[in-house]
């Protein structure tokens, strides 16, 4: 009677490398290989601090630098997997260093605070706007 393995942890037995996008697109950095394949090419990610290429055979232990949007993440590699998992199982295949945790943290508090110091009003100038630009670029004229 064969059983099948209904077991949905990534398979970590017996690997000793894999290749970068794929481990990406299971540790969930990436939605697919080719999003992951994408950014390796256009150098959103560094592999112990060098440029890579998206076949590059990574380790456990290697120290990745992952750019994604505003944020940078330098994560290292403690599991490796070359099936996508859930959530919690990918949050095992690596760990994010504290110093990246704490940089992203306070860029994320800065992005907050220009986002609440606009000094761009939003909509249109209401009349008295309207006469004091009108005045401003009357006095800039003569």
């Amino acid at each position: 009677m064969n059983k099948k393995n209904n077991d949905k942890t990534p398979s970590t037995t017996g690997l000793t490398k894999v290749r970068i996008d794929k481990w990406l697109w299971a540790a969930r950095f990436f939605k697919t290989r080719n999003l992951a394949k994408q950014a390796i090419d256009g150098g959103k990610v560094h592999c112990n601090g060098a440029r890579c290429k998206s076949s590059r055979e990574i380790e456990i232990g290697a120290n990745l630098e992952i750019r994604q949007g505003w944020d940078e993440k330098t994560v290292i590699v403690s599991r490796l997997s070359d099936k996508r998992g859930g959530a919690p199982q990918a949050a095992q295949l690596y760990q994010e260093t504290s110093e990246s945790l704490g940089k992203r943290q306070l860029q994320l508090d800065q992005r907050k605070a220009m986002q609440n110091s606009n000094p761009h009003p939003s909509g249109r100038p209401n009349k008295q706007d309207r006469r004091l630009i009108h005045r401003f670029k009357q006095n800039q004229v003569e």
